[in-house]
């Protein structure tokens, strides 16, 4: 089921956002006969078998095990953090559960550049912007990332300019025949509706 080939991985589905745009839990949202939740969970659990949620326990321990946030409320910064503080592996595979287009095919090609880098941060950019939602942080991130949250910077960016960072243009998406639209994510009612249009 998963690539033998990735052992020091472990997985995490990021879904401890408010979805307050949405106006209801994105988690559960229904898309092509999955919740968006069970839809990354599928992905990832194709990737490895280490696949954690990082979320409220209370909401999500029936699915997988449950990882919460050390600092409250402070967005995917405060999502990795804790993803990093609880992982034992030193490849970390983070998806947004908001992303159901990712391809496995991708996260794979993701994981094997991870293996082949010292970088301690690997995620493409598409449409103009890093998606540090769909990346690999290695586990020693963790302090340097706690130290920014207890300066209360939250934005995950400017971490990268802290540490080694192994960034997939454009360029190399499309070579490698990714979609660039596979990062569209649902923020809204809108765009939910026009995904489920969409393809799987």
């Amino acid at each position: 089921m998963y690539d033998a080939h990735v052992p020091d991985l472990t997985a995490f589905v990021l879904a401890g956002g408010k979805s307050s745009r949405m106006g209801t839990d994105k988690a559960f949202l229904d898309f092509k006969s999955q919740s968006l939740l069970e839809r990354a969970l599928h992905t990832l659990r194709a990737v490895t078998p280490e696949v954690m949620i990082v979320g409220q326990r209370t909401k999500f321990e029936k699915f997988a095990p449950v990882v919460e946030d050390v600092f409250l409320e402070r967005g995917p910064l405060g999502g990795i953090h804790a993803a990093l503080t609880a992982s034992a592996t030193d490849l970390n595979l983070m998806l947004a559960v908001d992303l159901p287009f990712i391809e496995m095919r991708f996260l794979k090609f993701l994981v094997k550049r991870a293996h082949a880098t010292d970088a301690l941060v690997i995620l493409p950019r598409a449409a103009g912007g890093l998606q540090p939602l769909c990346s690999v942080f290695r586990r020693e991130v963790q302090p340097v990332a706690e130290r920014a949250l207890l300066r209360k910077e939250n934005k995950i960016d400017l971490l990268f300019n802290q540490m080694k960072t192994l960034v997939i243009e454009e360029n190399e998406l499309k070579r490698c025949n990714f979609a660039l639209t596979m990062f569209d994510n649902l923020n809204t009612r809108e765009e939910y509706e026009q995904a489920k249009r969409k393809r799987c």
